[in-house]
């Protein structure tokens, strides 16, 4: 039976598609994940879902123990991730309620424990030529359509470190990147679920403008919350369009790890 996994936040909880089957918290080695992952089954598909920051929103993104949350997807034999996130727009033909297939991503942030592959002498260095699996993109993008939902097929993610919200300087720097949105939660997870040879692709919703985009305006968590919930329907109809169709194009995502471990003889 086919495992897939999903990852976001509040308001996701509920596939009404399938069968809410029970809640299961996974050990993993790399300690606890935010959560329970919240299990739904239908005849052919189990669908293991997570809240990255908690059921109660209590993990900030620098809080969060991304290996945990992958890793207990990986030990669920997850195939495939759907994640979901908020970001500000950067890109100034964006607007609040946009939501976009991310294609590509910058990583601005210093955080820790971001390899399952740190053992000394044991050396991966993954490619990330594809940060995203063009297969699930595909799937998403067409479940969507045929939902009759927009989405944005491409756009670029620069992943802060959080938890503060970005300064317009930062921000007028992130677009001369190339940078389209800015978020918190996108890097290591994307790495580490590539690392695992699982299937990872991104779906972002602009939940306001990032800093400066707006003249004097404040940024509040409320209104990222608020834009959240107003959207959590379109996001849940393009899920349960993805788990009903059938279309899967062949990806190389499972043999990530050819070519890329480096042997040292000592």
């Amino acid at each position: 039976m086919k495992k897939i996994g999903i990852i976001g936040g509040s308001g996701l909880e509920n596939i009404t598609s399938l069968k809410f089957y029970g809640e299961e918290f996974i050990e993993t080695p790399y300690g606890r994940p935010s959560c329970k992952y919240k299990i739904y089954k239908n005849s052919d598909v189990i669908v293991y879902s997570l809240s990255r920051h908690g059921d109660d929103h209590r993990f900030a993104p620098h809080q969060i123990n991304y290996k945990a949350n992958i890793y207990g997807f990986y030990q669920a034999g997850v195939q495939e991730i759907l994640s979901f996130s908020a970001v500000g727009g950067i890109n100034l033909n964006y607007k609040n309620g946009d939501l976009v297939l991310t294609d590509d991503a910058i990583d601005n942030t210093v955080r820790g424990n971001v390899t399952f592959y740190d053992r000394t002498g044991y050396v991966v260095h993954i490619d990330m030529s594809l940060p995203f699996c063009p297969s699930l993109r595909l799937k998403l993008k067409e479940s969507a359509d045929l939902c009759g939902i927009d989405l944005i097929d491409k756009g670029i993610y620069i992943c802060t470190n959080g938890p503060r919200f970005e300064t317009p300087a930062e921000i007028k720097m992130y677009r001369n990147w190339g940078a389209d949105m800015v978020g918190m939660t996108l890097f290591p997870e994307v790495t580490l679920s590539k690392e695992m040879g699982i299937c990872y692709a991104n779906i972002s919703l602009v939940t306001n403008a990032a800093a400066g985009v707006e003249e004097n305006r404040k940024l509040t968590s409320d209104e990222v919350i608020e834009e959240a919930k107003r959207n959590t329907l379109k996001i849940s109809k393009i899920i349960e369009q993805y788990l009903k169709y059938d279309k899967r194009e062949e990806c190389n995502c499972k043999n990530i790890l050819q070519g890329a471990e480096i042997n040292k003889q000592v």
